[in-house]
Parts: structure tokens; C-alpha cells; sequence
């Protein structure tokens, strides 16, 4: 079934008026670079996800314009409008408004950009955000426990840079970022693992071979009290830095082939199997631990792989509702509209 069924857009991005009727399991929009596709598929996600994966408010609205309108019909016949004045926000369902998208109302989101393809060879703080974004929908505790976390931090990080500052004045702030880090990697590993049961098999069934690949946490994996004791020991080191040198928001992922690190012993087109079979992967578990079949939004990412990865890409996300958007008709589909 389709969850998305219309798609209507008023000033949002390069975009003055857009209507998209979404009546296919697969809908396809076409357009050369800068002709808002990718805006499509922002607005979507900002209707189901609360945020956009791309920029602020002001960036998104019109440029001359002084307001921005999405409109999202669902399957059930529940509209998400979604309106900023140039000021703020707001989400408007079945006539209540609120600031922020309820939870009751969000929906999982696969989203695949071109840049993807290259996250095992990407920087860390760029493998920490995708994965945080994929854990925060898998779990609402994740989200919660890591956003109060990133809040004590930052209070700790604006004491360090005090000159007259002593240990007991970051002791209240050490026992959060403890308490608060220690179950972020909690569910980071226990996350992980999930992802790891599939990895290699999923990989196999693109790549046909006999590979292993596996993600691995590299990060401390420690409790609230080997935490705190990390902290209290960076105090005169942290000090002088002016920050946290330690802790979840520090830590990374990496992508192993063969029991070898992925980035220098795998080949490009061994790195973008891995990240379809990952993909593959979180829409499974998305709909295992959220109870609904996710929305998959893929952005212009036909340019970034060869046939036989395209024709995985398809197969292997055929039970889901797919928004494409591409410069170039791929083989066997049909366009819904052409920008």
C-alpha cells in the first residue's frame, strides 16, 4: 500500500506551485540538477520525519517569498500540512496544529543520498550522523538519551573554556554526559549487532561471492561509572582544550571486508555493496522495530551504480513505497513527471 499519496508544494525551495501524485508503488521524477526533485523528497520527509535532512526553514523557503506551504496527503485520507511564516512553524493534522510533528505522527523514512554511497570512506562525525539518524527512528529512548546528552555537553564544554574553573564545578555535568552516555552506546552496540546478524548474507546476495563484511563500534564500550572515571581523569587535559575529548560524541563506525578495514582493502564496487546491503538491512529492521514498512526516498543515487547494483536496488525494496528522483530514465520505469 502506498503511504504517500500526493505531494503538493507553494514556495517551498525553487519550487512556486508542485503537485505530484504519488498512485504507483514506485513513483519517478525526473530532472536535470537544480530543478527541485531532491525538494520533493524533503518536503516528504520533513511530513513524516518532523525535520528536513537538508536545511533550516529560511533556506527552505522561496527566495523573494515571505511564506512556504507542503502538503502531504497519506494513505488513510490524513493530511500533514506543514506552513512557516517566514518566523515559525507549524504542523497542521486533522485540523490540530502543533510546533513540532507529534510522535504519534512520524513515520520510518529509508533515505538514500549520493553521498551514501560513500560513507565507509567518509569522515567520522559523517558516519555518526547517519547512524544516530537511523537509531533515533528505531528507538525514541535513543533519541531522547542522546539529545540529553549533546545538552550537558555542550554546558560542560562552556565551563572548560573558563580560565578559574575547579572539578567540582563540571561534577554535576560529568555524572549527565556519564549517565546519558553510557546508554547511547548501549543502544549503539546493541543496534550494531542487529545490523551485523544480516550484513554478510545481504552482501553476499548482491555481490555473489563468499565475502564477510561487518560494522564495527569504535568506541569505548563502558558503563556509567568507567564513564564518569574517564572524565574526572580528562579534567586538566580537557581543560586546556577547551573541550570534551571524550565520550559518544567522539566515537565512530567502521566498515570491515575480510577482517580488514573496508576503506583501502575494498574495492569501489565492493564499498557500494556493502552500503546497498545496509540499506537493505535498515529498512528490515525499521519495519521489524517500528511495526510499519518504511517510505524509501532515493535521490538521485542511479548515477552512482551499474546496472547490476540498480536491479538490486529495485528488487530488494519492491515491497516498499519508492519516490525516485534521477537525471535519466532507468530501464523498466515509467516517469510520473518530468521537472
Amino acid at each position: 500500500m502506498n503511504i504517500i499519496q500526493k505531494v503538493s508544494l507553494r514556495n517551498f525551495r525553487c519550487h512556486d506551485e508542485f503537485e505530484l501524485d504519488c498512485n504507483r508503488p514506485t513513483t519517478l521524477i525526473i530532472g536535470e540538477n537544480g530543478s527541485g526533485k531532491t525538494s520533493v523528497l524533503e518536503a516528504i520527509y520533513l511530513a513524516l520525519r518532523g525535520k528536513s535532512f537538508k536545511g533550516v526553514d529560511n533556506e527552505i523557503l522561496k527566495r523573494g517569498k515571505n511564506f512556504y506551504r507542503a502538503e502531504i496527503k497519506l494513505a488513510d485520507a490524513q493530511k500533514i500540512i506543514i506552513r512557516f511564516d517566514g518566523a515559525k512553524k507549524n504542523f497542521e493534522i486533522d485540523g490540530k496544529k502543533s510546533l513540532r510533528l507529534p510522535k504519534k505522527n512520524r513515520y520510518p523514512v529509508v533515505l538514500f543520498e549520493p553521498d551514501d554511497i560513500y560513507l565507509v570512506g567518509s569522515s567520522p562525525s559523517r558516519r555518526r550522523d547517519y547512524f544516530d539518524e537511523l537509531f533515533k527512528q528505531i528507538d525514541e529512548n535513543y533519541s531522547l538519551a542522546l539529545g540529553k546528552y549533546n545538552k550537558a555537553l555542550k554546558q560542560r564544554n562552556d565551563l572548560l573554556k573558563q580560565e578559574n574553573i575547579s572539578r567540582d564545578d563540571l561534577f554535576s555535568w560529568n555524572i549527565m554526559c556519564a549517565n546519558y552516555g553510557a546508554k547511547v552506546i548501549h543502544w549503539r552496540v546493541q543496534n550494531l549487532a542487529k545490523i551485523n546478524k544480516n550484513m554478510t548474507d545481504v552482501y553476499r546476495n548482491i555481490a555473489k561471492n563468499s565475502d564477510v563484511c561487518e560494522l564495527r563500534y569504535l568506541g569505548l564500550n563502558c558503563d556509567e561509572n568507567e564513564y564518569l572515571r574517564r572524565l574526572e581523569q580528562n579534567f586538566e587535559k580537557d581543560h586546556i582544550l577547551g573541550y570534551t575529548s571524550f565520550g559518544v560524541h567522539r566515537d565512530d563506525y567502521e566498515f570491515h571486508f575480510n577482517n580488514q578495514k573496508a576503506d583501502g582493502s575494498a574495492s569501489r564496487g565492493e564499498n557500494r555493496s556493502m552500503i546497498l546491503a545496509l540499506k537493505f538491512i535498515e529498512a528490515r529492521i525499521l519495519e521489524q522495530e517500528v511495526g510499519k514498512a518504511p517510505v524509501v526516498l532515493l535521490d538521485d543515487i542511479f548515477s552512482e551504480l551499474d546496472e547490476m547494483r540498480q536491479k538490486h536496488l529495485v528488487a530488494n525494496f519492491k515491497d516498499y513505497q519508492m519516490i525516485i528522483t534521477s537525471t535519466t530514465v532507468p530501464s523498466d520505469m515509467r516517469v510520473n513527471v518530468e521537472l
